[in-house]
């Protein structure tokens, strides 16, 4: 049976979004905008704020990446890109300490391109600098999508392992640290093998990683603690205890449904809070293991994903800190 295939549409940015203020900052500034701005490249990224003001500037969106706590400035503009942001940019990233600068733009002038490309080869891989095209689509009646496109965007981690193992060689990096990455990798891999939509975006060569989960202030976690001999799969609240407390009073109920103790920990003394699930007799040094542990994370993680995301949701925002 023969199906009609309708026409697909660009639409003119200008035409959704009249002013780049008021307008599409406050659009990609949502919780599902700024996710899949993320997936794109590879980071899972929370909101800290919104014209954030840099002497007499005002930086469109600032984020924090949850992986490792490190600030990511987004500046974004609804036609092609130009010197005055170019400027603004690179202000704001030095007044903000920012170590990974996003652009946003309708299209990238080649010689903008260009100065990305020169400064991801001249900084060190701490910093990164993307560019990202927007782009606005639909066909014939329907709702109109956007589309981001990869422009501009540092190495990434896909050389890693063998600058670890040159560091090694060198001195510079542990056994330990090369492990962790290639434990946080190869957990990516089951991730993206197994029925779930989590996934590990960037993995870096320390003790935990952390995967998005729909809500601003809260992730799910995976970590090893090699003095303990244990791995663990948990929901981390970050900054909110009401959000946890919250949760804690529904503790019989998640439990029954999870069908298993979670260990409730409010850590007064720290600003985030975890619920967690433990695994014993997990040693990294042990990659006979791994498989084991790998598919116990994944298990784990998938059934705290079921069990808290629609919990996450109705959490209720006059329980923000400080209301």
């Amino acid at each position: 049976m023969k199906k009609d295939l309708g026409t697909l549409e660009k639409v003119d940015l200008r035409e959704v979004w009249e002013s780049e203020n008021e307008d599409f900052t406050p659009w990609l500034a949502r919780e599902e905008n700024i996710n899949k701005l993320g997936q794109k490249i590879g980071l899972d990224l929370e909101v800290e704020a919104q014209e954030k003001r840099v002497g007499k500037f005002r930086a469109d969106i600032l984020c924090k990446d949850i992986n490792t706590d490190n600030w990511v400035l987004i500046e974004n503009q609804l036609e092609k890109t130009n010197h005055g942001h170019l400027g603004q940019l690179l202000t704001y990233a030095t007044g903000l300490d920012a170590v990974t600068i996003v652009w946003v733009a309708a299209t990238f002038n080649e010689e903008h391109k260009a100065t990305l490309d020169w400064l991801n080869k001249i900084t060190d891989e701490n910093y990164n600098f993307f560019g990202l095209e927007i782009e606005l689509y639909k066909i014939e009646d329907s709702k109109i999508a956007p589309k981001f496109n990869l422009v501009c965007q540092p190495d990434n981690w896909s050389q890693s392992i063998s600058r670890e193992a040159k560091r090694i060689e060198q001195g510079e990096v542990s056994e330990t640290k090369l492990k962790q990455y290639k434990f946080w990798t190869e957990l990516g891999k089951e991730l993206q093998a197994a029925d779930t939509p989590l996934k590990l975006q960037k993995v870096y060569p320390q003790h935990w990683t952390n995967i998005a989960v729909g809500k601003t202030g809260v992730h799910l976690g995976a970590t090893f603690n090699t003095q303990q001999e244990r791995v663990s799969a948990q929901l981390y609240i970050i900054k909110n205890k009401n959000w946890f407390k919250e949760l804690e009073s529904q503790k019989d109920i998640i439990e029954k449904e999870l069908g298993e103790k979670l260990s409730w920990q409010l850590l007064p003394e720290k600003a985030a809070s975890r619920i967690a699930l433990y695994r014993s007799n997990s040693d990294i040094e042990n990659t006979d293991d791994w498989k084991e542990m790998l598919k116990w994370l994944v298990l784990k993680l998938e059934k705290l994903r079921i069990v808290f995301s629609p919990r996450l949701k109705n959490l209720r925002l006059d329980s923000e800190e400080g209301s």
